[in-house]
């Protein structure tokens, strides 16, 4: 099983004559997110600008700006437009961090990231995914993305510590190897509880002394972490 790494360059935003959706998301930044309480003003400029509609099949199209998730193959989905920008925001990133994703699917996530910070590095364990995810993100022009197809379980050492970790997929515990990346000062969101009913969104974080403390922040539903051994 060999890695697909991946190096790419931000676009420029679209401009709103040249694109069909952009009204949709501009109505996705003001009714499904400010309204439901989020304020980074990153957060809610790069949800403005990320094509969504790129990240899904092509029938769902015209579906993708509505807050929900939507399948994109292998049993996977993509995230619900809201839950991308919450668990982003609860990450706290800023510019010039280094940010893990655990779970890249469709790549749309990543491309979040990407435009807060330039160092994101995406790990997924579904080499077709991962392909595909990568080939998405060179073609829309998104930089500094490493992309691998591996077992997320793990992280990406190679890159660590890291300022942030996101894992865009439900375990039943936090995985040790997570943890141990951060950086101090550095925050893991990840939903965990059961892998087939509802889990809790979960933020931790790393103290300078290395001691983690634990919130929990939203009831979520996500597919299963794949290759996490259970507990």
């Amino acid at each position: 099983m060999l890695p697909v790494f991946l190096w790419v360059l931000i676009p420029s935003p679209a401009h709103a004559a040249d694109d069909p959706f952009a009204k949709a998301r501009a109505r996705m930044v003001e009714q499904d997110l400010k309204k439901r309480g989020l304020t980074d003003a990153r957060v809610l400029d790069v949800m403005g600008r990320v094509p969504r509609h790129e990240f899904v099949l092509p029938s769902d199209r015209f579906r993708a700006y509505g807050d929900h998730p939507l399948p994109i193959g292998e049993g996977q989905t993509i995230s619900q437009p809201y839950v991308v920008a919450f668990m982003t925001e609860a990450a706290r990133i800023k510019p010039g961090e280094r940010v893990l994703e655990v779970g890249t699917g469709s790549g749309y996530q990543a491309a979040v990231l990407a435009g807060i910070t330039d160092h994101v590095y995406t790990i997924e364990i579904r080499e077709g995914l991962a392909r595909g995810a990568a080939d998405r993100l060179k073609a829309l022009g998104y930089a500094r993305v490493g992309v691998r197809h591996g077992n997320g379980y793990h992280g990406r050492p190679e890159h660590a510590p890291y300022d942030a970790i996101l894992v865009t997929a439900a375990a039943n515990h936090i995985p040790t190897p997570l943890i141990q990346q951060l950086k101090p000062g550095g925050r893991l969101v990840i939903p965990v509880g059961s892998t087939t009913y509802h889990q809790t969104l979960t933020l931790l974080t790393k103290d300078a002394a290395g001691k983690v403390s634990v919130d929990h922040l939203l009831d979520v539903r996500f597919v299963p972490l794949i290759g996490a051994p259970l507990r």
